[in-house]
């Protein structure tokens, strides 16, 4: 009787500590919905930071003079305007741009530099790898607002310690330098000058790098203005040695 007894005790036990493990698992259960809108909800918060980070790229980081500031890495997964990626070389970025929080029209385009014919296409090409490398980098920004017009260029990857010319141009490149077209120009003329056109000469660092920002009162007409052209020398002609081919907009 006494060894019935025990067992009895014993299976009423192991019943309890079955029934508490169960009932613990099954609050488990109960809450892991709520472990997973709280990671979903997670997810999402992250999401809109990023999205809120970048407009503040193109919208809210404006500089003291009105204009956005360009982010130094940034390409097109930073879009948040109504430009379209159409970037086509290996590690090129479309084209990005929109209105920006103070009034204006905001662009960045930028591409690496191959020669024409390569094995993947490139919207930037150098006719001259001695001085435009391949793999070179070129960015070019556009700000216009009610009253400037700025168009910026960056370079990374050139000859170090060098003067370099460049202009914009009226038409896009092409495996002929010549297929550009002429300097674009506010008012036809028979001569060229930095007034009157858009001139963006600079002089690399000893890295290979350099920049230049041109400003005007006027602004492009509309399909006017489809490339910029490198040029061996400052100024406004010189041997066309690098072009690359910009959305720039009206």
């Amino acid at each position: 009787m006494t060894a019935q007894v025990d067992r009895t005790a014993e299976a009423a036990e192991a019943a309890g500590v079955a029934g508490a493990a169960e009932a613990a698992g099954a609050g488990r259960v109960a809450r892991a919905p709520g472990t997973v809108r709280r990671r979903v909800l997670v997810g999402a918060a992250a999401l809109l930071m990023l999205t809120g980070g970048a407009t503040i790229a193109h919208g809210a980081a404006d500089g003291t003079d009105g204009a956005p500031a360009p982010d130094g890495g940034g390409h097109a997964a930073h879009s948040t305007g109504t430009g379209a990626s159409t970037g086509t070389g290996a590690g090129e970025a479309g084209p990005v741009g929109g209105a920006s929080r103070s009034g204006g029209f905001y662009m960045r385009a930028d591409g690496v530099f191959s020669p024409p014919g390569s094995f993947v296409p490139s919207d930037a090409l150098t006719y001259d790898t001695a001085l435009v490398p391949a793999a070179a980098r070129i960015e070019i920004t556009q700000y216009a607002d009610r009253t400037s017009h700025r168009v910026g260029t960056r370079l990374r990857g050139l000859v170090p310690n060098r003067a370099y010319g460049m202009h914009v141009h009226t038409s896009p490149c092409a495996a002929d330098p010549a297929s550009a077209g002429p300097h674009y120009q506010h008012r036809a003329s028979a001569t060229a000058d930095p007034v009157n056109e858009v001139w963006l000469d600079f002089r690399t660092d000893r890295n290979g790098n350099g920049e230049a920002e041109a400003r005007h009162e006027w602004g492009f007409r509309d399909g006017g203005a489809r490339s910029v052209i490198v040029h061996d020398a400052q100024g406004g002609a010189g041997k066309r040695v690098a072009c690359f081919t910009v959305p720039f907009s009206s």
